[in-house]
């Protein structure tokens, strides 16, 4: 089995590939008929084991006690024949099939999933009286660095900033085929963070279908500016929804927010559990019994 690395767009391509073939020359002589592996005739029951194509060793493993191991013929290789040197073909000495390179096109076609295989029947390696195996082909999607396939969709992330977010916007996305696709988000319309939108028929073609696509789904993401003046604030309120009131308990404590990185409280619940792993867990207070 090959394994094919491939990336959107679909393409053809060409694969070389070393298999073993069987050689049916003999280049040394000349006027003579060959057969596989050597001239016509010249194939004869290997000495060594008797044709089985197997050899017996007694092993002694103690006193009174033998062992009988079966192993392959060290002379015909498990065939259970061999040819005479003399005789043997100059080209594949008497090994009946040679290396040989095989260049195969490989037609991947639309729609194609990770993991498909395409299979070559009939075009593997080649042996004397037996069928020759299959090539087979495994196809492996490579990421892309926007689209992400789900299926017969595409998904991809858009970045928006807010004013576009509250305000509307125009982008462009260029397709996996080089075509050029316009969205519009009109004034009046928010769109929220996260939301999902989609594009109908221009996500991956259906196999064996390839005029019928999936979606192209759009996942935004709105980023937020990290602080505003002070003095444009009375003009934004007066843009957007009034707050909620809130009334405030004569009891009530004040906080301070402060900021929590995700990945560092990570990493601080991760070493303090491995500081209690090499003290022999948390400690404990054991109740003393009188």
């Amino acid at each position: 089995m090959s394994c094919i690395n491939y990336q959107f767009p679909w393409r053809n391509f060409t694969r070389e590939l070393y298999v073993n073939l069987l050689c049916k020359r003999m280049s040394s002589v000349r006027n003579v008929k060959a057969s596989v592996g050597g001239k016509k005739g010249s194939v004869e029951q290997c000495t060594t084991c008797h044709g089985s194509g197997l050899q017996v060793q007694i092993q002694q493993l103690g006193p009174g006690m033998l062992q009988h191991l079966q192993t392959m013929c060290s002379d015909c290789k498990g065939q259970g024949e061999r040819i005479n040197p003399r005789d043997r073909c100059k080209h594949c000495n008497g090994r009946k099939t040679i290396r040989d390179r095989k260049i195969l096109e490989v037609h991947v076609d639309p729609g194609m999933v990770d993991g498909q295989k395409i299979v070559f029947t009939g075009e593997g390696d080649q042996e004397p009286d037996l069928e020759p195996g299959d090539i087979v082909i495994l196809l492996e999607e490579k990421e892309h660095e926007v689209f992400k396939r789900s299926r017969n969709d595409l998904i991809m992330r858009m970045q928006l900033e807010l004013v576009e977010a509250l305000c509307g916007f125009q982008k462009v996305i260029r397709t996996l085929d080089g075509r050029d696709l316009v969205i519009t988000s009109y004034p009046g319309t928010i769109t929220k963070h996260g939301d999902l939108k989609c594009i109908l028929n221009e996500g991956m073609p259906i196999y064996k279908d390839p005029f019928t696509h999936g979606r192209l789904i759009i996942q935004f993401i709105v980023n937020f500016p990290k602080s505003i003046e002070p003095s444009v604030i009375p003009t934004l309120e007066q843009c957007l929804p009034p707050r909620d009131e809130v009334i405030i308990p004569d009891n009530a404590e004040e906080c301070l927010l402060t900021d929590l990185d995700p990945e560092q409280e990570q990493r601080r619940r991760d070493t303090r559990q491995a500081y209690e792993e090499d003290e022999g867990g948390p400690s404990r207070v054991q109740c003393a019994t009188h």
